[in-house]
């Protein structure tokens, strides 16, 4: 579990096949004394282990369906990358619930500049809208962000200066892709809601 809060920016370094799945190096001055292999780092918001590293480098394992669900099979050489180690328990949740696991891949719209702060516009795919809200929490990139505003697939969030400066989302593009982790907590009220398709589940939820 993480927080969305960015605790480092790597940068892409290699992705080779491994078998049965991959193996992803990212490059990075991390500065962490404690680190273990086996522990998990949110990737650019995707759930990967740490399988090997040194003082300038991580090595993690990545699936078949990580590759799949994620943008991390279109990065760049260099490209910039977030990470996050898992959440503690003594920890302070400074953003939302990440759970690490990407619901989909989204593109950047846009991203204008508003004197110091900054405006991002994002292309999220169909079936993931309706797990979003206005003043909602969304994880992009594992970047913990409020939707500030929403027409249909379209999310638009408003950047502060530090989140601007201290994550990949200065070295972002317009037609960039980036990885999409929807609220868990939406989730969860669907399933509990019989899936939110019909009314009478959601009155027999109400009652329950």
């Amino acid at each position: 579990m993480f927080t969305g809060i960015i605790q480092r920016v790597g940068s892409f370094s290699y992705l080779s096949p491994k078998s049965g799945g991959y193996e992803l190096k990212v490059d990075v001055v991390h500065g962490w004394e404690d680190l273990e292999e086996g522990e998990s780092i949110a990737v650019n918001g995707a759930c990967l282990t740490l399988v090997g590293f040194d003082e300038g480098s991580l090595v993690f394992d990545v699936s078949r369906e990580t590759m799949q669900k994620t943008a991390l099979g279109r990065l760049r050489k260099g490209e910039p990358l977030n990470l996050e180690r898992a959440l503690r328990l003594m920890d302070r949740l400074g953003g939302h619930i990440v759970l690490g696991h990407v619901d989909g891949v989204g593109e950047l719209a846009f991203l204008n500049r508003e004197g110091e702060f900054y405006r991002v516009g994002l292309r999220i795919p169909q079936h993931l809208s309706k797990y979003v809200a206005v003043k909602g929490s969304i994880a992009v990139d594992g970047i913990s962000l409020t939707v500030a505003k929403k027409e249909r697939s379209f999310v638009e969030i408003a950047v502060i200066p530090h989140t601007y400066q201290h994550t990949n989302l200065k070295g972002k593009r317009v037609g960039d892709l980036v990885n999409i982790e929807v609220d868990v907590i939406a989730r969860y009220v669907e399933t509990l809601m019989g899936g939110g398709s019909s009314e009478s589940v959601y009155i027999e939820f109400l009652r329950g």
